[in-house]
């Protein structure tokens, strides 16, 4: 049995796999001048939620085999609050392949070192596609786990 996170929609078919989190960068990973945060910060998340992906659908963790696309949009600062979402819109029998967009929510301000405004409508820092290689699935011997 494969685990699937799938929802059936109106009509039979299945909603596609999606998976998502939020996170707020941290005042450490200021890498830049301006208080920058590296695109190496955002393309983590992304592997963590495509990771996500294929222990949901495939009950193990993959391979992440190629990003492609990867679009960084707008700055990330220490303060921001980021929600990140991957969603399946291809499946072969060993590969899966993941639509991915990491959205600001939460901008840290200069009003002081504390501050932070819920941002209106969130604004897209990066966008990328993914390929992900799940295992080949093997029969268990007799007498196996």
């Amino acid at each position: 049995m494969t685990p699937t996170n799938d929802v059936e929609r109106t009509g039979g078919e299945p909603e596609p796999l999606t998976v998502g989190l939020r996170v707020r960068i941290g005042q450490e990973e200021a890498h830049y001048g301006g208080r920058l945060v590296d695109g190496a910060r955002i393309l983590r998340l992304f592997g963590d939620l495509v990771t996500e992906v294929t222990i949901r659908s495939d009950g193990d963790e993959g391979l992440l085999t190629e990003y492609a696309d990867i679009r960084f949009t707008a700055p990330v600062h220490p303060g921001d609050y980021i929600e990140a979402t991957g969603r399946v819109v291809r499946s072969t029998k060993l590969r899966r392949f993941v639509e991915l967009t990491a959205r600001k929510v939460i901008a840290a301000t200069d009003e002081s070192p504390s501050s932070a405004a819920v941002l209106p409508e969130p604004v897209t820092v990066c966008t990328a596609r993914a390929t992900t290689v799940v295992p080949r699935k093997t029969p268990t011997a007799k007498g196996g786990r």
